[in-house]
């Protein structure tokens, strides 16, 4: 089969003919329909920031495909099925799995970091993590739901436990912000400011619900947000950029007893605010990473059913020999897209 793989850092992704994937016990092979690109590709291949464990490597964790093969003991499932993947492999018996964690699982590995993932025609997943794809969704948005719409569904749903009528701000309007945004407002928050440093990334986030935005290269958000809020400041704050400073003013610009959610990925150190204000005004800052099978369930269903539409989210298709070129547009955000999607 054809694969894009990761040699090292820096260097292009090759697109060259490897073995396909025969599926382990418990595993199925999906026929690659679709798959994402994400930011976390970027770190990998430009940054290093996520390491892989191996090299070569087949990368790509958000995809969508049809079940090709089964292996042994697999149930519930037919060669033919349409279905999502994700890319959190779990034990499914340490304490994080066993309170439902799975996302954190003590011994977790990503597909596509410690796996091989989906850039390829085809993949091998293991059977528990697959969502069956209504068959109202394409692919292709299929694809993206299990990471740029599951991740900020995760972070507003059950880390930042949003309350409908809540003030949110959503700290970077990209490929996470701005489902982040969607979803704030199908969830009834009261007021949403969206913030970014592009214009184009703004009026998008008008588009899909935002009630206002800042545009931080050019105005103070700290100073927009407490004015939109009468000073007070937001119930809930989403940081998805990954930088200190956005970290910092996700904190900076909450409410007394309001929650700043950290979803961006970066390499810095987090500063926030001294002791003395953190403490005193009872702020919580907490981590969110990734989701579960059943968040992606749930997905699909807000999708099928009509309430959430992410059709506008894919910027570009692209086929797997057009990889390296879907990375560069997205590393030199180059138009300002959302998600580009390889398509088989």
């Amino acid at each position: 089969m054809k694969a894009a793989r990761f040699y090292k850092v820096g260097q292009p992704l090759v697109v060259e003919e490897i073995p396909s994937p025969r599926p382990a016990r418990g595993e199925v092979v999906l026929k690659v329909k679709a798959c994402g690109i994400c930011g976390s590709d970027i770190h990998i291949v430009y940054e290093g920031v996520t390491p892989t464990s191996f090299q070569p490597m087949t990368i790509g964790h958000e995809f969508s495909g049809e079940i090709a093969e089964l292996g042994e003991d697999v149930q519930g499932w037919e060669v033919g099925d349409r279905v999502v993947a994700s890319c959190i492999v779990s034990c499914g018996q340490c304490l994080n799995c066993l309170s439902g964690n799975q996302q954190i699982c003590l011994q977790r590995r990503t597909i596509g970091v410690h796996l091989n993932g989906g850039l390829a025609e085809y993949a091998s997943v293991p059977a528990k993590n697959l969502a069956r794809l209504a068959d109202e969704i394409p692919y292709d948005q299929g694809a993206i739901l299990t990471d740029a719409v599951a991740t900020p569904y995760h972070a507003i749903t059950r880390r930042g436990r949003l309350v409908p009528g809540e003030t949110v701000a959503v700290i970077g309007c990209g490929g996470l912000g701005i489902h982040a945004v969607q979803l704030a407002r199908i969830f009834a928050a009261g007021m949403i400011i969206g913030v970014d440093v592009s214009g184009v990334a703004l009026e998008r986030a008008k588009s899909r619900g935002a009630d206002m935005v800042c545009r931080a290269d050019q105005e103070d958000p700290l100073e927009i947000i407490k004015e939109a809020t009468r000073g007070l400041g937001v119930d809930l704050s989403l940081e998805c950029v990954g930088q200190k400073e956005t970290i910092g003013l996700s904190v900076a610009c909450l409410r007394p007893g309001g929650r700043a959610v950290a979803v961006g990925l970066g390499a810095e150190n987090i500063t926030t605010l001294p002791p003395t204000e953190f403490v005193r005004r009872e702020v919580e800052l907490r981590g969110s990473y990734a989701f579960t099978v059943r968040e992606i369930e749930e997905l699909i269903r807000l999708v099928a059913g009509g309430k959430l539409d992410i059709s506008s989210s894919i910027s570009k298709r692209i086929t797997l020999d057009e990889i390296n070129q879907g990375l560069e547009v997205l590393h030199k955000k180059i138009g300002d897209p959302i998600r580009i999607v390889v398509t088989m």
